[in-house]
């Protein structure tokens, strides 16, 4: 995977042609609905069962890859991101290339939802540099479901990323990838054995503690988590201090969830140390709106990142 190169026009096209046919964007998830809820599953295309690992490869088209996984919480009133996000998609992948924040940037979408209650508790993509990522974004099944438990499985997501993703960054460059994980609550208190044997198929016995998952997942990744202002989680100190006390300033409020592309395109900028701040929010302002690049601004500024930029 990783081949090719993305094309607005196409992109664009695609997005008017399903527009002027009534065909929804998320066609997977509109097909499942059609389905008894026994049949739902996810689509092969994301269906982490049995994977070996997901590929981030350089190419002749791209000899500098690096991986930038997106993996959204698909429960309740949080499948409205993936739909902004896929909205967006030209103007993600433009902020990368064009403002050079990444030379060649393969973008994998996953979805994640609760192991204990859902049909579908994760979906995990591939790496795509061209209008395939457009294409794994829409095949993903906006479940909606969760728990009702204030915990979804995001320790299931971590644990295949630290243990099922292979990539050239970092195997030739020892170079981290990129993981946004977006969602609005506190992962399990255990990663159960029997969820990852199911799920993804690992030969697992005991339960692992998430702590050390992400620790272990820390090693390779960048890790970030978005909380978007969709439930009314968005203020609950315990979510702030869970993740906070795992991600440290990597953990980031969002109070426009439209504005999610920017914040993953301006974070990403920020870490190359090819922009400060200031520089990325004119960035955002040539491309996007105000609205959007004041509400990246404020999360950004609220971890303490201004200071991070070229030397």
């Amino acid at each position: 995977m990783g081949y090719g190169r993305w094309d607005d026009d196409t992109y664009k096209a695609a997005r008017t042609f399903r527009a002027a046919q009534g065909i929804d964007d998320f066609g997977y998830t509109a097909d499942m609905r059609h389905q008894p809820r026994e049949e739902w599953r996810a689509d092969p295309l994301l269906d982490p069962y049995r994977v070996t690992a997901r590929e981030c490869r350089d190419s002749a088209d791209h000899a500098d890859s690096t991986p930038i996984a997106v993996l959204f919480d698909v429960t309740g009133s949080m499948g409205r991101v993936p739909r902004i996000m896929q909205g967006k998609l030209g103007r993600l992948h433009g902020l990368l290339r064009h403002k050079g924040y990444l030379a060649d940037p393969q973008i994998l979408f996953g979805g994640i939802g609760d192991a204990d209650s859902d049909r579908v508790p994760l979906q995990i993509g591939q790496f795509e540099s061209d209008n395939r990522m457009d294409e794994q974004l829409r095949a993903m099944f906006l479940e909606g479901g969760g728990g009702g438990q204030k915990s979804e499985s995001y320790e299931l997501a971590a644990y295949f990323m630290a243990r099922h993703v292979a990539t050239d960054a970092w195997e030739k460059r020892r170079r981290k990838g990129y993981l946004f994980l977006i969602g609005d609550e506190l992962n399990k208190h255990r990663l159960e054995a029997r969820h990852i044997r199911r799920v993804i198929g690992d030969a697992v016995e005991p339960d692992i503690d998430p702590r050390s998952v992400y620790r272990e997942l820390a090693t390779r990744w960048h890790v970030y988590y978005i909380l978007p202002r969709q439930s009314s989680y968005y203020d609950d100190p315990e979510i702030a201090e869970h993740w906070r006390d795992l991600l440290g300033q990597n953990f980031m409020r969002l109070d426009d969830p439209g504005a999610v592309c920017e914040l993953i395109a301006t974070t990403i900028g920020l870490e190359e140390q090819v922009v400060d701040l200031d520089q990325a929010l004119v960035d955002l302002a040539e491309v996007g709106s105000k609205a959007e690049s004041k509400a990246v601004g404020r999360a950004l500024a609220a971890g303490g990142r201004r200071a991070i930029g070229p030397a």
